[in-house]
Formats: C-alpha cells, sequence, structure tokens
C-alpha cells in the first residue's frame, strides 16, 4: 500500500507536469524570443539553503541589479524539502521561477519533462565555456543543456587532527591507502580512546556509491538501468555492518544516530569522531561545528589506486524555466552569477567550489584556513579525475534515503547483504522503469 501511494503521487506530479510542459518541449519559452526586453523586467530565483546562502545570493543579486538596472529580481528561499515540494506545485500549476537552484539528483526528472530550458538557445546571453568540458556535461538531458553547474565538489576523507594528536595517533601513507587500511586505523581510534570517539561512518549516499561502483570498474547507472552489480552493491550495504562490528563505528545504534543526526549533533560535527567520508567542500562547516581548524583532506580509499575513479561533480546547477517569460534575462542573471568575479567572491564557497575555472582560480589565491585546504585538494586529486558518470535517472531521485534505509536492514540483520543488495537494485529499477 505505502509503494502504490508513493507510485500514485509520482503519477499525479509527472502527469500535471507533463501537460505543463507539453511532454518534452517547453513552453513559455518556445513562444518567447530569448531576447532582452526594451523596458523593466522582473524575475524570479528561488533556491535552498540556510542564512549564510541567503545572504550572500542577495548581495550578488543586488550587485546584478546595479549593473542592470530595468532587470529586478525577486527571491525566494526554502529548506531543502521544502524546496521541492514547492518547485513540483509551481511546476506543475506553470508558476515555476524564472531561476532555480537544482540537484543532481533530480535533474533528470525537471529535465525530460521538459520543465528546462533548453540553455542553447540562451548562449547568446551564457557563456559556459569557463567550466572543464565533462563538469558541463553533467548538466545534460537527453543530449540537452538544460542546467549549468555552479559549483563541482569532490569526495574525500575529512582529518580531525585534534582527535589524533590527543590519542598519540598518526595518518598511514593515504596517498594510495586502501579500504582495510583505512578501515584497521579507524578502528585503532575507537580503541585507544575506549569508545569515546569513533575513527569513521561508513558512506551513505549515492556519491559514495557511485565511486564505490567506479572502483569496482562498474557504472551505478547506464541511461535508465541501473548498472551496478548485485554482489558490487552488498559490499557497499554491509560496509557499515562491518565497521560497526569490527569497532570502527563505535556500534550498529551509534551508526545509526550519525546517519540522521544533524552536521552540530553527529559524532564528527562533536569532536568525537577521526575521519568523515564525505565532501570535501563540508570541511569549513564541520571544523566550525567541532571548534577547531586544525583539520586536513586526505584522498578516498581505493580499491585499486591505479583507477581513476573520481570525477568533477556538480556540486549545485542553476536552471532558467521553460516557461521563463523573460528567458534573456534569466540567463543573463545565471551568467552573472557563474561566471562573474565579482558574483564569484561575493558567493565564494558556501556551495561548493566555483564551476568557472578562473573563479576558482582567483578565490584560491585569497583563501585561508580550512577554504584553502578545500581549493588545494580539488586541484590536487585532478590526476585522478575519469570521465563523468551518467547522471541519476528520473525515478531514482530518492536514491540517497533508499541507500540508508537499506543500510539499516543490514546492520540490524533483517536482511542478509545480497538479498538487500538484490532487492535495491529491483525497487530502483521498477521506479526508474515507471517514471520513463
Amino acid at each position: 500500500m505505502k509503494r502504490l501511494r508513493k507510485y500514485l503521487a509520482a503519477a499525479t506530479t509527472a502527469a500535471v507536469l507533463c501537460a505543463s510542459a507539453a511532454c518534452g518541449s517547453s513552453v513559455g519559452a518556445s513562444d518567447v524570443p530569448v531576447v532582452p526586453s526594451d523596458g523593466d523586467v522582473t524575475i524570479r530565483l528561488d533556491w535552498w539553503g540556510g542564512d549564510a546562502r541567503i545572504k550572500a545570493t542577495e548581495q550578488a543579486v543586488a550587485a546584478f541589479e546595479k549593473r542592470h538596472p530595468n532587470i529586478h529580481v525577486d527571491t525566494e528561499y526554502a529548506d531543502w524539502t521544502g524546496y521541492w515540494d514547492k518547485l513540483a506545485v509551481q511546476s506543475a500549476g506553470g508558476n515555476a521561477p524564472d531561476v532555480m537552484q537544482m540537484d543532481e539528483l533530480y535533474l533528470a526528472f525537471y529535465g525530460s519533462m521538459g520543465s528546462l530550458l533548453d540553455l542553447d538557445k540562451a548562449s547568446k546571453y551564457l557563456d559556459l565555456d569557463g567550466m572543464d568540458a565533462s563538469l558541463k556535461r553533467m548538466g545534460q538531458v537527453e543530449g540537452r543543456q538544460v542546467a549549468v553547474p555552479m559549483t563541482t565538489t569532490q569526495y574525500g576523507v575529512i582529518v580531525n587532527n585534534d582527535v589524533l594528536d590527543g590519542l598519540g595517533l598518526t595518518l598511514p601513507d593515504t596517498s594510495r591507502w586502501t579500504w582495510d587500511e583505512f578501515a584497521d586505523f579507524a578502528k585503532q581510534v575507537t580503541e585507544r580512546s575506549g569508545g569515546k570517539d569513533i575513527g569513521a561512518i561508513a558512506p551513505n549516499n549515492g556519491y559514495g556509491l557511485q565511486l564505490w561502483a567506479r572502483q569496482h570498474g562498474e557504472s551505478l547507472f547506464e541511461g535508465n538501468r541501473v548498472a551496478i552489480a548485485p554482489e558490487t552493491l552488498a559490499s557497499f550495504l554491509e560496509l557499515p555492518a562491518e565497521w560497526a562490528r569490527d569497532g570502527v563505528e563505535g556500534s550498529a545504534e551509534r551508526w545509526s544516530e550519525n546517519t540522521t543526526a544533524a552536521m552540530n549533533d553527529s559524532d564528527f560535527g562533536k569532536g568525537r569522531q577521526a575521519m568523515m567520508l564525505t565532501q570535501t567542500t563540508q570541511i569549513t562547516p564541520y571544523a566550525q561545528a567541532a571548534g577547531t581548524t586544525n583539520m586536513t583532506l586526505v584522498p578516498l580509499p581505493q580499491v585499486d589506486p591505479h583507477v581513476k575513479s573520481m570525477y568533477l561533480k556538480p556540486g549545485m546547477y542553476w536552471a532558467i524555466s521553460s516557461q521563463s517569460q523573460h528567458p534573456a534575462e534569466a540567463a543573463m542573471l545565471v551568467d552573472y552569477l557563474v561566471n562573474s568575479k565579482e558574483a564569484g567572491r561575493i558567493l565564494g564557497t558556501e556551495r561548493g567550489i566555483p564551476a568557472n575555472n578562473a573563479i576558482r582560480k582567483d578565490l584560491a589565491a585569497q583563501a585561508t584556513g580550512t577554504d584553502r585546504t578545500a581549493f588545494d585538494f580539488v586541484d590536487g586529486v585532478r590526476s585522478t579525475l575519469g570521465e563523468p558518470p551518467a547522471i541519476t535517472p528520473n525515478g531514482a531521485s530518492e536514491l540517497d534515503k533508499t541507500i540508508v534505509r537499506y543500510q539499516q536492514d543490514v546492520v540490524f540483520g533483517k536482511r542478509k547483504p545480497l538479498d538487500a543488495a538484490k532487492a535495491m537494485i529491483a525497487e530502483l529499477q521498477e521506479s526508474i522503469d515507471f517514471n520513463s
């Protein structure tokens, strides 16, 4: 019954979006010339995020309006969950914001419904040549450029050196360390601290799973097919159970608490965990939460150190609604936010490392502390970058929640790892097929 309600809700949203977007053709913008208006215009910009993001974005918008006095930008924002609920309703009702913040998990859904403007139509006002070609491609859906990566991020290991120093531990050579070496060292943290501190918690999101698949020579998705082998997925789902059993995470209950805790309430945020496998741009907020700048970044453990499994992942995107009545002005705003050094300095790294290479270098030259650490890390791993993977297909937007749910089943003995993997693959594929 729960699955049926989920599918009925998805069907309703998809049907309404399909109707409003003419099932693949851009509405509004297809009938509106992509040229600037003669007089004053008002466009809307919407995003999710906290107070720091609100303040920086509104400051950047004010600077844009000063440069373009005839363009007025109304800003809207919400928390993560509220944002997507609101955007679905607005898009279905033909009232989507002109410019919207977009995430990789939802890009295929909105892009395949025709809800996003084909940005090639606005190329006169929006330049995408300032970023790596592989990063730019991750804004494409069905061969159309429908979103602009505004930032990029990398997965790595944030190390709280205060924890290690307090226990008299020294990191091993991390340049080529394996998962077993990582777990062995993390276990020492828990043992030496008598369980007060823990070493790490296992990766539990789509980005981590994507890299796990790539390290094993596989892909998570290929088009609309779940491509990861059940055995490979099973080893990922079993990892937190192994680490809980071996003491890396303290216990199964402690792992569970950490997977649902807010940053400030997590062990790593409270300075009680030595290493965190996560997006490297999280180093500054974690340092602020833990009250220390004595943090460094080291590479992710590898199955085979010679395989180029890393890639430039968009942190977030800007997209333009296909319903926009002012697509040229919307494109000018996105161009300013992505390509202007003025905007780059205002926005900083709160959303991630800027996708524009010139702005990234400009900010890196001025960065200090943990921000500088993040910039240096991204530059340092470029030799390990491979081709980007396929984006998350329509129907798999709940991937992060799905991973945690199946990991919990394995951790608490409700399913065997391989059974959980097969069930998760079947669930994802069913959802993707339903939404295709």
